[in-house]
């Protein structure tokens, strides 16, 4: 077997496969389905400061190669997530990290600071595609100003490994990465979601209750590489690839762009156990190509 092992800043991982946040829960849905032991990290759903009822049904649509979502970061607050999912997660052999959202810089600080005191809890990935409520709405990821703003408010009182989520809602991708690592950013993850709508031709409406909502799956896969590789050329920091993975050749096409490691989405929804395959599909391309170490693929192109 080849070695699989990757490094991201401080965090280990023993194999470059996690799952995405809000495709995986709290991981311990999936422990009927999968070992989740076996993979290198679990992302789990997005957390905020506060509980969120999220957005009006209906919040999902199929496209074409894809699925639209307006969710809306629906969760119990990071309060409820310290006091009853945590004690439920930490003894899981992976790498158990937390996605943290928020409306301002203090609301993402705040609930970043209450995670750092969970031992158990190695990492966290800022969600930066949320709107920024005291800037007219826009979101933190479409300005090197917002990003940074964020994570420089986040690094002064989180103190584990910190991975950004960047939008590829943006003109230059790669601006926003390098302004994020400027701030303090040991990682970034990219991408989220690409903004999408869908109609109802007879019932002349939008299939999401609030018109608009995020595209995954693997509709977005070309433009997340193209994204993954301008970052790894741009950055010094380590980078986490994702969107529309749902095979090893996927994955390994993401490494070969330049990703240290690989995020799994929307495919959880189709085969609760499509990260083991896509682990074990990287380890058998490695063998078959001579290969002794996962590193020898990262960036190559």
């Amino acid at each position: 077997m080849a070695r699989l092992n990757v490094k991201i800043a401080d965090l280990e991982l023993k194999n470059p496969v996690m799952t995405a946040s809000g495709t995986f829960g709290y991981g311990l849905e999936f422990a009927d389905l999968m070992p989740l032991d076996g993979i290198g990290g679990i992302i789990v759903k997005g957390t905020t400061l506060n509980p969120r009822e999220g957005n009006d049904y209906p919040r999902m649509a199929e496209t074409a190669s894809g699925m639209l979502n307006c969710v809306g970061l629906q969760n119990k607050g990071v309060d409820y997530f310290c006091e009853h999912i945590y004690p439920l997660i930490k003894d899981i052999d992976t790498n158990m990290i937390v996605n943290v959202s928020g409306s301002s810089p203090e609301d993402y600080a705040e609930c970043a600071a209450r995670i750092d005191a969970l031992e158990k809890i190695p990492a966290i990935e800022l969600n930066i595609s949320c709107p920024n409520v005291k800037d007219g709405g826009m979101a933190f990821g479409v300005t090197c100003a917002g990003a940074a703003s964020v994570v420089k408010a986040v690094r002064q009182r989180y103190h584990k490994t910190l991975i950004v989520k960047l939008s590829p809602n943006v003109t230059d991708i790669a601006e926003i990465a390098r302004a994020v690592e400027a701030e303090g950013a040991d990682s970034v993850s990219l991408i989220n979601t690409l903004m999408g709508m869908a109609i109802d031709i007879e019932k002349r409406k939008t299939l999401l209750s609030i018109n608009t909502g995020g595209l995954s799956g693997p509709c977005v896969k070309p433009v997340a590489l193209r994204m993954v590789w301008q970052v790894a050329k741009a950055v010094k920091i380590p980078v986490i690839g994702l969107g529309g993975i749902s095979c090893a050749k996927d994955a390994i096409e993401f490494l070969m762009a330049g990703a240290t490691a690989i995020e799994i989405g929307t495919a959880n929804f189709l085969d609760p156990a499509v990260s083991i395959k896509v682990r074990d599909g990287i380890n058998e391309w490695l063998d078959a190509h001579g290969c002794q170490s996962v590193s020898e693929i990262i960036g190559v192109i």
